[in-house]
């Protein structure tokens, strides 16, 4: 300090990390004197305007008329006594995250209703020293850069919400919010210059951006994109998972495997038929080409085929359509001899003999005369 009162001042690095401003704690006396580095940029104003920009690395020393000699003369003509400040600027890209406190009311035509949150990393700089000193200072009258951060971060929700409601105007839903985040991310830059240039503000870089849905929608989001996965129906998917919860359980003993195995062969079978062309599978619904359901079940060894085969892929029994029976009139299963009401003999016998095929309707072998019981 000199014998006037005068001193030197600078930013000090321990003071300048992470913040993008700093304002000289007293008023600027005659001759003091201020050091600009290479990453800052000074503004000495007084009486709320801006005199100059220092934005060259050098020492300066500053003048005023707010000294201890005229100071307090012009305070007792006038009572008004001058102020002289000097703030600094960072010129360096600072690092921020954002937040948004109230939800955004996105409006989706399979949802309805629902509430979003946003939240990610943007990267910003000092793009006009004398708008940000006009907003953030002049306007606002911020002192400290956490003030001037929070008021960056609330307009990045604002702009972030805007660039949505334009997306979704477009045809984007919420189940498209999460494939869609590389072009909100680009439709935030490309708007940022208009939103921010106002504060002196530039935004180089969004990175990080997440989408927070409510817990219900997220999960009929996650339904939704397993089905198309899976390529099956919502009762398919419904099935797959009971097959699952029922097989996992514990509480349910052999019933619940029973219930888990039954079921996975009948969810392997729904989504066959579900990739199945659309004339196959209405044929099948007739009933025609799929004697035994759904599932055709081997009436030798008791596997369970897929309804198109017409042989056992594990014992090779050939699959038969049902049959009516001759005297009752009932319906008789395919491969039965006998009708399981009546007991009258179904299709040709063979001779006990000679092993000729005979005729229901013949009472002896046709090649050796053999009585048929």
């Amino acid at each position: 300090m000199s014998i006037i009162g005068a001193e030197t001042f600078k930013w000090e690095d321990a003071d300048k990390r992470g913040n993008i401003m700093w304002r000289i704690p007293r008023n600027i006396k005659l001759n003091d004197n201020i050091v600009v580095r290479e990453d800052e940029i000074a503004v000495f104003y007084r009486d709320g305007k801006v005199l100059a920009y220092f934005d060259r690395p050098d020492r300066y020393a500053l003048t005023s008329l707010n000294d201890p000699i005229v100071a307090p003369i012009v305070k007792f003509l006038s009572g008004v006594r001058q102020q002289a400040e000097v703030i600094y600027l960072q010129k360096r890209v600072l690092d921020g995250k954002f937040g948004s406190k109230q939800p955004y009311q996105f409006r989706d035509k399979e949802f309805g209703v629902v509430n979003l949150r946003v939240f990610g990393e943007f990267r910003y700089r000092v793009s006009s020293p004398a708008n940000f000193v006009n907003q953030f200072i002049g306007t606002f009258n911020y002192a400290s850069s956490a003030e001037v951060e929070e008021r960056i971060k609330e307009q990045m929700i604002v702009l972030i919400y805007n660039v949505i409601g334009e997306m979704k105007d477009q045809g984007m839903g919420v189940a498209d919010l999460a494939s869609s985040l590389m072009n909100i991310e680009q439709g935030i830059l490309s708007k940022s210059g208009d939103h921010f240039d106002l504060y002196g503000v530039g935004i180089d870089k969004i990175s990080g951006l997440y989408i927070s849905l409510p817990d219900e929608v997220q999960k009929a989001v996650d339904t939704r994109a397993s089905m198309q996965v899976l390529g099956t129906s919502y009762m398919g998917y419904q099935t797959g998972q009971a097959m699952r919860e029922a097989a996992s359980n514990p509480a349910n003993g052999a019933a619940g495997a029973g219930v888990g195995v039954g079921a996975g062969i009948g969810m392997g079978w729904t989504m066959v038929d579900q990739m199945r062309p659309a004339g196959q599978s209405q044929q099948a619904a007739g009933g025609g080409a799929m004697p035994f359901g759904p599932s055709a079940k081997c009436p030798k060894c008791g596997t369970v085929n897929p309804p198109t085969n017409k042989f056992c892929s594990e014992c090779g029994t050939r699959f038969e359509p049902d049959k009516k029976c001759s005297k009752c009139g009932n319906n008789v299963p395919g491969g039965a001899k006998f009708c399981p009401d009546c007991g009258n003999p179904l299709g040709d016998r063979k001779c006990s003999k000679c092993g000729a095929e005979v005729p229901v309707s013949s009472k002896f072998c046709p090649q050796c005369g053999e009585p048929i019981q």
